[in-house]
């Protein structure tokens, strides 16, 4: 089992800036890479970006492409999302998860934690 546990949620204005956590414990040698998705009312959940934990290959959605940065910290078994020039179209549950293998979609994720909201005022 692998336990996520996200943090640095909150309000914030849009153009401004957040940065999530994603503390990862238990059997993190399974996990091979890291997604970030987030899942706004009324739609589906999406894939935000990722990070392998060997290589630091990095990948992002077109939407946040920029904006965003995904990093990791491995003697810490953390993982960040670095969000700036935040929009309201970025106001969603931000969910972090553990991948046996670099994907964007979400069913290749083993394992998620419980969800950080972002809501961000315009």
């Amino acid at each position: 089992q692998v336990q996520l546990v996200e943090s640095g949620g909150g309000l914030v204005q849009a153009g401004g800036s957040l940065r999530l956590s994603c503390a990862a414990s238990g059997r993190t040698f399974r996990s091979y890479g890291m997604g970030w998705f987030r899942q706004a009312p009324g739609k589906e959940r999406e894939f935000v970006a990722s990070i392998t934990w060997n290589t630091g290959v990095t990948r992002y959605a077109d939407s946040v492409k920029g904006r965003f940065t995904i990093s990791k910290y491995n003697a810490k078994n953390t993982v960040y999302l670095q969000m700036n020039s935040l929009t309201s179209d970025d106001t969603a549950v931000y969910y972090c998860a553990s991948s046996s293998w670099s994907s964007s979609k979400p069913t290749d994720y083993d394992y998620w934690g419980q969800g950080t909201q972002v809501t961000v005022s315009s």
